[in-house]
């Protein structure tokens, strides 16, 4: 099994959303508010008055076949707009109770 987060955008919520339902993706945790800085090319997403916008992100454990497809998706996300951004990351789940 693999854990993938995804950090997004506010804006992207819904799009996110939607992509887990239609991947059948059940279980995840859902993370509002999250602040950050993308490492490259992200604007700063505080929730202050100079960077009023804020991130989501959703943290989803899931079968290694579904790995690729949900990457694939996520990238087509990031696609639709470059600068709303949305990343994800993959580990490795060893044990789970």
């Amino acid at each position: 099994m693999k854990a993938v987060m995804i950090i997004f955008n506010q804006a992207n919520t819904e799009r996110v959303e939607y992509m887990l339902d239609k991947l059948n993706i059940r279980g995840f945790s859902w993370f509002s508010n999250v602040k950050g800085r993308g490492s490259e090319t992200g604007e700063p997403r505080m929730g202050s008055h100079t960077w009023p916008e804020m991130n989501e992100a959703v943290i989803a454990i899931v079968n290694e076949d579904q790995v690729n497809i949900l990457l694939e998706k996520v990238r087509k996300l990031d696609e639709i707009n470059l600068e709303v951004g949305v990343r994800a990351f993959v580990w490795d789940v060893l044990k789970s109770v």
